[in-house]
């Protein structure tokens, strides 16, 4: 005998496995910006039907990666200049106040965890994005944990997917690897004084950077301007 509740269950956790698959499409740039998602092309891809498809593709819509255009279908997102620089903005606010809760928070342990982060991050610098990328990741989203604050952490990991490919990129100017390395460490020195003001400038100086970084990427680099209504846009999910 069928049961609906267990159908209901089995329904949603299709629909979160596709939708993390789809988002990871999306942010490693197997999908272009502007791109339409063949729902049909999906189903098949992952031998469901188009449904549980369609409803992991609002979902991500709901995050900002993808956009829902009536009568057309849906696209992966692309994002104004002014936009991108918005979303920078309030970033570098946020991850500047997590670090100055995790100011407060931050353990003996905390610090070796952090410590170990850049020694491989050190090493990866001189290898490859590739390496040097994940753990650039894993050292934000320590301070964001030290903050200790849920809503912070929620609003911040929404930004990091809207930047995510932007970030990547902008980490090749501007010095490279090593410079934002260097401004790690700096965030961590201002966090071991314990001294909210300092942690607070430091992680905040560090995403304008990354911001002034990413607005240097000029199109033969990955970030091609695409002329939308006048205003210069940037890829997502350029290569």
């Amino acid at each position: 005998m069928a049961n609906p509740e267990l159908d209901i269950l089995r329904f949603q956790s299709i629909t979160s496995v596709l939708r993390t698959e789809i988002e990871h499409l999306v942010l490693s740039g197997s999908f272009r910006s502007g791109d339409r998602l063949n729902e049909n092309a999906l189903a098949a891809r992952f031998n469901v039907s188009r449904g549980p498809i369609r409803e992991a593709c609002r979902a991500l819509a709901e995050t900002g990666l993808l956009e829902l255009i009536p009568n057309r279908g849906v696209f992966v997102r692309t994002v104004t200049r002014d936009e991108a620089e918005q979303l920078y903005d309030l970033r570098a606010g946020l991850f500047g106040l997590a670090a100055r809760l995790a100011s407060m928070r931050v353990s003996d342990d905390d610090f070796a965890a952090l410590d170990d982060l850049l020694e491989r991050m050190e090493v990866a610098a001189g290898q490859s994005i590739d390496r040097y990328y994940p753990l650039n990741l894993q050292f934000h989203q320590k301070i964001l944990a030290l903050s200790g604050n849920d809503r912070l952490i929620d609003e911040c990991k929404g930004l990091i997917k809207e930047l995510h490919l932007f970030r990547a990129r902008g980490l090749l100017q501007g010095g490279g690897l090593a410079v934002s390395n260097a401004e790690h460490r700096t965030i961590v020195d201002a966090l071991r004084t314990r001294n909210e003001v300092a942690s607070f400038e430091a992680a905040y100086r560090h995403v304008q950077n990354a911001k002034a970084r990413m607005l240097a990427v000029d199109e033969a680099e990955g970030f091609a301007a695409l002329q939308d209504d006048g205003h210069s846009r940037i890829a997502v999910g350029s290569s």
